[in-house]
């Protein structure tokens, strides 16, 4: 597939680089190639873990539809926020993670600075209009020396990345079918989320945004 230097849709350089900070960019457009194979392989990987709506340990549902795939998927309920690698509705392991995952993964973590990333985690959420992601950080893992590879697919979304503290205004990013947030060092526990979604219909997912989070957790 031949990409074009400017996205018509929304105007941005695909294949850039967006500094965000000094460890924290965007690859505009990393993915759109094999964004095809990408939505094949979480058509299968949600069929064995389908995508359901966690419970936070405060009693709160999330709007966020997620699954897993990987040796370790993310779950929460009343008992609180960890890594399983069993899917707690199947009581079976996770769907293994596709290779193609780990390769690209590995590709846009060292494109944005983070070589030899082996994520082990890759969280599915599932978004629709009025969708939104709280501001948080992601403290579960072991070791926060490795990167967060992020993976926008479907409808656009805005990025809130803000700083080390709840209180510190965030920026707000625009993402697009194709895009790749990476951030780590000195910046991989600034806090983020993601505002509500705006209505938009994509011509592969229609009213849907989907987002792969890749995390080395244990």
């Amino acid at each position: 597939m031949t990409l074009s230097l400017f996205d018509e849709d929304h105007g941005v350089v695909v294949g850039a680089n967006e500094w965000l900070a000094s460890q924290a960019c965007v690859l505009r457009g990393r993915v759109l190639a094999q964004a095809d194979d990408i939505l094949s392989a979480i058509e299968s990987i949600t069929t064995a873990a389908p995508f359901r709506h966690l419970v936070t340990p405060g009693g709160t549902t999330m709007s966020v539809a997620m699954s897993n795939c990987g040796a370790l998927g993310w779950v929460s309920d009343r008992r609180g926020y960890r890594y399983s690698p069993h899917d707690p509705l199947s009581g079976q392991r996770w769907p293994a993670m596709p290779d193609s995952f780990q390769h690209l993964a590995r590709q846009a973590a060292e494109a944005a600075g983070f070589p030899s990333f082996q994520p082990d985690a890759c969280l599915i959420n599932r978004y629709e209009p009025g969708t939104r992601l709280t501001l948080h950080q992601d403290r579960d893992e072991q070791d926060y020396g490795h990167p967060i590879v992020s993976v926008s697919l479907g409808m656009p979304a805005v990025f809130l990345f803000g700083g080390l503290t709840r209180n510190e205004r965030p920026a707000r990013i625009p993402l697009y079918h194709g895009d790749v947030v990476v951030w780590g060092g000195v910046d991989r526990l600034r806090f983020h989320g993601v505002a509500p979604l705006k209505a938009a219909s994509h011509p592969r997912l229609g009213a849907v945004r989907l987002n792969l989070t890749f995390r080395r957790a244990a």
